[in-house]
């Protein structure tokens, strides 16, 4: 039964823009399936979900494994998703790519890229709320933020 509701639980997601539990419970249950709120917080966990922008400042589940081209691990997945919660887009001129982020996340952000060991990334630099990412040649760059845009899903 849990492998038939996760299942379901990964298309629901897919199919829908499902932002929030109660959301993700309607789903399951105009499905014919009941479960309860904390079933569902578990099977979020277990599966490991997380949220992303998707529109207008709305977020959305995705499968943390399909964020990214890296191999997945809880590890990894945290840093993935400090790393979406925190740029807001990227842009790249020459070797150096910029990401703009939120406000004060800046350094999460640099400390999240870092530790993904991103290839040809010679360092990064951060504010409050730009982070400078050096990059070994303008194609690693270009690269480099077609990378980081697929992660956050422009």
């Amino acid at each position: 039964m849990k492998k038939r509701r996760h299942a379901l639980i990964l298309r629901l997601i897919e199919q829908y823009n499902i932002s929030t539990q109660d959301e993700l419970l309607e789903k399951l249950l105009e499905s014919g399936v009941s479960v309860t709120q904390a079933t569902v917080s578990r099977d979020i966990k277990e599966l490991k979900l997380i949220k992303r922008p998707f529109a207008n400042g709305l977020y959305k589940y995705c499968v943390a494994e399909a964020a990214a081209d890296h191999e997945s691990s809880e590890h990894n997945s945290k840093y993935y998703n400090i790393f979406i919660q925190s740029v807001i887009f990227v842009d790249c001129a020459e070797n150096i790519c910029v990401l703009k982020c939120h406000t004060g996340t800046a350094n999460a952000a640099c400390a999240a890229l870092d530790s993904l060991n991103f290839d040809n990334i010679v360092g990064t630099l951060a504010g409050d709320d730009t982070v400078f990412v050096l990059c070994r040649t303008v194609a690693a760059a270009t690269q480099t933020k077609e990378k980081m845009e697929k992660l956050l899903h422009f």
